[in-house]
């Protein structure tokens, strides 16, 4: 398939979790086919990304790019120049590395290096993972050979003949989340017999969640429930404060979860976020979802990807401004209602996509060949 030298990959995205973990499930993917291949992720640097791959093994060299902030800020006037300084840097890294393939992901350092990469003839492959494509793959459709998309209807956007619907890669350890509920039990030490809702807004957190749940804590104090409540590691002391004397032995605030294959196992409900990620790993866990989309990103596209599932009546969405005073009824609601919870589960899982990272990982080899 290749030269002595053998393949070489580059990954190229990042920024939240969102983009991470697909790049990481494209990349062992990857691997899993062809396990001498050589793979190189480029990133933003300060992000995530530049933690998160060296720990799931794998070599990350980060780009001083940055976004352009949606409010005055001296930032955007160093845009310009960051932007000019990552494209020289993707070169660089292009003309070292010698990729045969560059996948982005999204994010910011995705737009730069696959820039560059067709500037260099190197076949580009995007993996759209959002009903509503950010502009960074928007400004690329042109430059890429395939592009990998979690939602039909995508052709409003990208050229139809480039475009595959494979779905969004999620982690392996969600496959088999139903046989794990006595372990998930255990781990958290949840007592038994309780409802569990898991609360979960992204890696990073998400303020309104964490205000809606601290602003109804009374409405959760219920003998029946036990709750896990990632709220992020921004938040994390101003919320174990606030709760420092509300007496809530039957919550369990973490800042990350590590185990989240455990945590949608123990889960009776799940309140979360609407990233194209997250939803992705939701349709395969099949399980009830109240769905809170961020206002604060890019196009609203967390609330076309909550849409999606509402219109199949896959989930339950509520808007940011009305979580506070809306998301304890919704929890009650379809934990007092099995059917509708049934209902919710099984037209969610049909929605479903496992084998999305394989797929792109095949088509990664055909833009080789």
């Amino acid at each position: 398939m290749k030269n002595k030298q053998g393949i070489r990959v580059i990954i190229s995205g990042g920024g939240t979790g969102g983009h991470i973990y697909p790049a990481l499930s494209i990349a062992h993917a990857l691997k899993e086919l062809k396990p001498d291949i050589d793979i190189l992720f480029v990133g933003a640097s300060g992000r995530m990304e530049m933690e998160k791959v060296p720990a799931a093994g794998y070599p990350i060299i980060g780009l001083p790019i940055t976004g352009l902030q949606r409010s005055l800020s001296f930032k955007n006037i160093l845009f310009p120049f960051r932007l000019i300084i990552s494209l020289l840097k993707a070169g660089n890294i292009l003309r070292k590395f010698k990729p045969d393939v560059a996948v982005g992901v999204g994010g910011y350092a995705s737009g730069a290096l696959l820039y560059a990469a067709s500037l260099k003839k190197i076949p580009c492959l995007i993996q759209e993972q959002n009903s509503y494509p950010g502009i960074t793959n928007k400004l690329l459709k042109d430059k890429a050979a395939r592009i990998c998309t979690a939602y039909p209807g995508m052709e409003r956007f990208f050229p139809a003949e480039k475009i595959l619907l494979t779905g969004n890669p999620v982690r392996k350890d969600l496959n088999d989340v139903a046989d794990k509920k006595a372990e998930a039990y255990t781990y958290f030490g949840i007592p038994e017999g309780k409802k569990v809702i898991l609360i979960v807004g992204g890696s990073l957190g998400a303020r309104t969640l964490n205000q809606a749940m601290l602003q109804n804590i009374e409405s959760f104090r219920k003998d029946e429930l036990f709750i896990l409540w990632q709220c992020g590691k921004y938040y994390l002391a101003n919320m174990t404060e606030a709760m420092k004397d509300k007496g809530m032995v039957h919550i369990k605030l973490m800042d990350f979860i590590s185990r989240m294959d455990l945590a949608f196992a123990a889960a009776d409900v799940i309140v979360s976020r609407a990233g194209a990620g997250t939803i992705s790993e939701l349709c395969l866990v099949g399980k009830p979802v109240i769905l809170v989309p961020s206002p604060n990103v890019a196009e609203d596209h967390q609330t076309h990807n909550a849409q999606s599932l509402v219109k199949e009546h896959a989930a339950i969405m509520i808007r940011d401004a009305e979580a506070v005073e809306k998301l304890p009824a919704a929890c009650f609601q379809l934990l007092s209602d099995s059917q509708q919870a049934a209902e919710l589960g099984k037209n969610i899982r049909k929605l479903a996509l496992p084998q999305a990272a394989l797929d792109i990982a095949h088509e990664v080899f055909k833009l080789i060949n």
